[in-house]
């Protein structure tokens, strides 16, 4: 039996719905996209992920006060030559949170590709 289908029975088990596993925190889509970027990379740079997850500097900057004081990344500012820069890193925490959120989403995917028997229509 496969990780994914062990999860996903223990779940069944317990009569957990896999969102039931699911962070508020990660889930969040800007908040996904940056844990996910961040895990490609050792450190990624704040116009990057700006432009890669299509969000405005504010907006950017929310989430990852959020994902900071979570301790899920790290912010590390700085310069290249004499511009500023803001890096950003994952931590430990934060990639045990998306490892989670993975596991969490493999284990919906996987309930709803599982066939079901359908019931009987009610006799009219």
């Amino acid at each position: 039996m496969s990780a994914e289908r062990s999860t996903a029975a223990r779940d069944n088990q317990e009569g957990l719905h896999p969102t039931q596993a699911l962070d508020d925190t990660v889930h969040q889509r800007v908040r996904l996209g940056v844990l996910t970027v961040a895990r490609e990379a050792d450190r990624v740079e704040f116009s990057f992920l700006k432009k890669q997850l299509a969000v405005t500097d504010g907006n950017l900057s929310r989430h990852l006060k959020v994902l900071e004081e979570s301790g899920m990344i790290t912010v590390e500012k700085g310069y290249a030559g004499r511009r500023p820069r803001t890096w950003i890193s994952l931590t430990r925490e934060g990639a045990q949170a998306l490892d989670a959120e993975l596991r969490a989403l493999r284990a919906l995917v996987l309930r709803l590709e599982t066939p079901r028997p359908v019931p009987d229509a009610p006799d009219r």
